[in-house]
């Protein structure tokens, strides 16, 4: 096992889902193949737009060849390990280059920043995932929302590297922690608004009144991705989840003609009837966890 860089582009031609699979030709079949049941990290390059870097990590569950096109491979990835940062992390930020396997002998870019998948050195892995989900305890804090000396992660003077890489590890698989991470994410994407009421509640401590929900739960296959998240109020959440609510791919928002009391949760939607987007475009609600939330909670 090995961990790796997965380069991903949002406009890219290749039938990438990063919570799902990731599409790549037969040349990198072998490094993709080391990267089996070990953790990666996606990247997506400068030269892209509203680049976010290294934004997220998963682990690959197999590889297989693509049904569809022949001569390209799909990695899938393990459901329920992919996570978005809640930081992005640039390639060569304030402490300089962080994937510093790049580097040749004299510190510059080698060739090997140029491979859309390559491994990545252990100390990488940590320094990246160190910096893309560090968390910033004064953030629309909630009660309950601290974390204890034992969650938090070891400085990189640790001695033993392998011990180094399992807290790393353990620490992406706790789901308090993926939670948490979780809401800070969708949080920040809907700017702390409820995206079906439109109001945004901060309180005196600085406290956001929305909740991170996910469209479609994690008991349910769904990923800890912003696509998959709406920022809802608490009743609204209780709705949602309860399928007195639902959105089309248009982000309608639709109530259930089951609901006991209609009118007042039509009162409780905002006056354009559809729900407040994030501000960027990819973390839109994806239609096929809408799709899902329509087929298996929404009450018809």
């Amino acid at each position: 096992m090995a961990k790796g860089i997965f380069i991903h582009r949002s406009d890219s031609v290749y039938d990438d889902s990063p919570a799902e699979r990731y599409q790549f030709p037969s040349q990198y079949l072998g490094r993709v193949s080391a990267c089996i049941g070990d953790w990666i990290i996606y990247y997506e390059p400068s030269k892209v737009r509203f680049s976010k870097g290294y934004f997220a990590t998963a682990k690959v569950e197999q590889v297989v060849p693509d049904p569809t096109v022949p001569g390209m491979y799909l990695a899938l990835i393990e459901p329920g390990s992919y996570l978005d940062f809640v930081n992005p992390v640039p390639f060569n930020g304030p402490l300089g280059v962080v994937e510093r396997g790049v580097l040749n002998e004299d510190g510059k870019n080698s060739g090997r920043a140029q491979s859309a998948v390559r491994p990545l050195a252990i100390a990488d892995f940590n320094r990246i995932i160190d910096l893309g989900i560090a968390e910033d305890h004064d953030f629309l804090p909630r009660v309950g929302d601290t974390v204890s000396e034992t969650d938090a992660l070891r400085e990189e003077r640790e001695p033993f590297v392998h011990e180094i890489e399992r807290d790393r590890v353990a620490y992406l698989g706790s789901r308090l922690v993926r939670d948490r991470l979780f809401r800070r994410r969708v949080v920040t994407a809907y700017d702390a608004r409820c995206a079906i009421t439109g109001l945004k509640i901060i309180n005196g401590g600085g406290r956001a009144e929305v909740e991170a929900a996910h469209i479609r739960p994690v008991e349910k296959g769904g990923p800890d991705v912003v696509s998959n998240g709406l920022a809802l109020s608490g009743t609204v959440h209780w709705m949602f989840d309860r399928g007195l609510i639902s959105l089309g791919d248009d982000l309608e928002i639709l109530v259930s003609r089951q609901a006991n009391d209609a009118d007042s949760i039509r009162a409780l939607v905002n006056r354009k009837g559809f729900a407040v987007p994030p501000s960027l475009p990819g973390d839109r609600p994806h239609p096929s966890f809408l799709g899902w939330h329509r087929d298996n909670c929404f009450k018809q």
